[in-house]
């Protein structure tokens, strides 16, 4: 998870914290929206991908209460409180992307594009 964080910290221009923080968050957001299969592969791929899933679960602002804690707008506020912009959140998202297919390859990756309502925005 390190190399991951350091990776996406670079590629961003962000703190290593929120960007680990950051990958928490979208990799919940991809367990509880996206298909079942390819997210459990891609998290399992990635060392330390459970806890940070754990560590973003618990972080839940007051407006993402409000407006239900699920889904891309939800996640999309807690990536805001973490204090990115629309075009941090992309790079990285891509970048994380980059890394799902070369750890799960281009077709489990885009089977998690395609079955997740939302998604395609940030890629």
């Amino acid at each position: 998870m390190d190399e991951l964080i350091e990776r996406l910290a670079d590629k961003a221009g962000l703190d290593k914290s929120v960007a680990g923080k950051t990958i928490g968050i979208i990799l919940a957001f991809l367990r509880n929206e996206g298909p079942q299969q390819p997210v459990q592969a891609l998290i399992d791929s990635i060392p330390g991908a459970e806890a940070a899933i754990e560590a973003a679960g618990s972080s839940r602002s007051g407006l993402s209460r409000l407006i239900g804690g699920s889904g891309v707008m939800a996640m999309g506020t807690k990536l805001f409180g973490l204090g990115l912009s629309i075009s941090d959140i992309k790079t990285i998202a891509r970048e994380l992307f980059k890394v799902g297919r070369d750890k799960i390859g281009a077709e489990q990756m885009a089977a998690i594009v395609d079955g997740t309502p939302g998604l395609r925005q940030f890629t």
